[in-house]
């Protein structure tokens, strides 16, 4: 079966990168957040005639002929959207760069605003579907940094676009189904439905078809509004796929844990679960204070990095988006955004030998010196490299990208 996380697996890291786009919709400014412009449609002869036989499976499919020409009506060929699809990289963040970007300064204090501004409305979506209001903004903030990175390219293109290249045809264009059925619907007008190149939508990046098992009218408007301005359909319809998919109100996604001296690695792993007094009696403590909770533990790290005991809730992200690092990042993200402290293990140095404060200082110098990094997160990234290498042009070095102590020396 074929999820949302198919759709985050294609599209990459865009909520991290803000490769989706996104100045804000809603006023906020959000430095760095300016939308990148929409793909241009081309005249393409092959995709024409793929739309003409489409519209005939499509109508034997229940889409009507007036959805379909609304909907194709100012469609076209994005090659740009192909282009994007064919040369996607592959690549694994470390979690330490993960929640540098996930729980960024900028991520967390935008969070805690828009918490606080749609309070009202969050506490009434938890006491309808039952999922915390922190933890429903927390998706909401990794998923378009709070409703800034929408993105804009028009839906119906991007999936015809999709489907007539056909690497993924069947896939995507049952998702083309599903978009043209919302239309039908009248959920959104055509010229409002707009995206990722991948076609998710909305606040909090739905698919279509996912959209149509999901998607809920929590205004009472009789349209069940992802797009609007007003997150408010979009934050309901999120909570109540995680409701649907078995969150438990009251329980923690998960925690940060300390392990003591000499603890049996064998007993770490998600599955290998424990009840929070069997793992008191192995040691293992709440880090920062508290109780435990009954799950399995975690340390992506290895050895001396930050641990995390993971409850069923945790597993609940993961129907959300099967990744690891974004469930940890959801729940960081979630208690960041109620007043919570960053990470208290230390991560350590990276396979450069490099600490997250040596990487900053590495930034900070490069950026002192006219090589602009994109910021001092510590998050070694294209600018970050582009940076590294034109330092290491000018020096005289071996031009790698890569950071290094060597490196950092030669800017003290």
């Amino acid at each position: 079966m074929i999820t949302r996380r198919f759709f985050t697996a294609t599209a990459g890291f865009a909520l991290l990168s803000g490769c989706v786009g996104g100045a804000s919709r809603m006023g906020s400014a959000v430095p760095g957040s300016r939308e990148t412009p929409a793909p241009r449609a081309v005249a393409d002869r092959g995709w024409d005639s793929w739309v003409a036989n489409y519209r005939n499976r499509a109508a034997a499919r229940g889409i009507s002929a007036g959805t379909l020409d609304m909907g194709f009506r100012h469609a076209g060929f994005l090659p740009e959207v192909i282009e994007r699809d064919r040369n996607q990289t592959e690549f694994k963040r470390s979690l330490e760069d993960y929640l540098s970007i996930a729980a960024s300064d900028e991520r967390v204090s935008l969070g805690r605003e828009m918490y606080a501004r749609y309070g009202a409305t969050l506490a009434a979506i938890e006491q309808r579907y039952g999922v915390e209001g922190n933890v429903v903004a927390a998706f909401w903030g990794l998923e378009s940094f709070f409703g800034t990175r929408r993105g804009n390219v028009p839906v119906i293109s991007a999936l015809s676009t999709l489907a007539y290249e056909g690497r993924r045809a069947a896939f995507f264009e049952s998702q083309l189904d599903g978009a043209l059925k919302i239309l039908q619907a009248g959920d959104v007008p055509a010229d409002r439905m707009v995206g990722s190149w991948a076609g998710a939508m909305g606040h909090t990046q739905f698919i279509p078809t996912s959209y149509l098992q999901y998607a809920v009218d929590f205004t009472g408007d009789g349209r069940r509004d992802i797009w609007s301005d007003d997150p408010t359909d979009a934050l309901a319809s999120t909570a109540n796929y995680v409701a649907r998919t078995g969150w438990q109100r009251g329980l923690p996604w998960g925690m940060e844990v300390s392990l003591p001296s000499g603890f049996n690695a064998g007993l770490l792993g998600r599955g290998k679960g424990k009840s929070a007094a069997e793992w008191e009696a192995l040691g293992v403590s709440r880090s920062g204070g508290g109780g435990l909770s009954g799950g399995s533990i975690i340390q992506p790290g290895g050895a001396g990095t930050p641990a995390f005991l993971l409850t069923q809730n945790f597993n609940v992200i993961l129907r959300y988006n099967n990744a690891e690092n974004y469930a940890i990042g959801v729940g960081h993200l979630a208690d960041r955004i109620k007043g919570g402290g960053p990470v208290r293990a230390d991560f350590g140095p990276d396979r450069t030998g490099l600490t997250k404060a040596d990487r900053q200082d590495l930034q900070r110098r490069l950026t002192a010196r006219g090589f602009d990094t994109g910021g001092s997160d510590g998050v070694i990234g294209p600018k970050s490299r582009e940076a590294i290498s034109a330092w290491q042009a000018r020096s005289g070095m071996a031009v790698t990208g890569e950071p290094s102590a060597a490196l950092l020396a030669s800017l003290r």
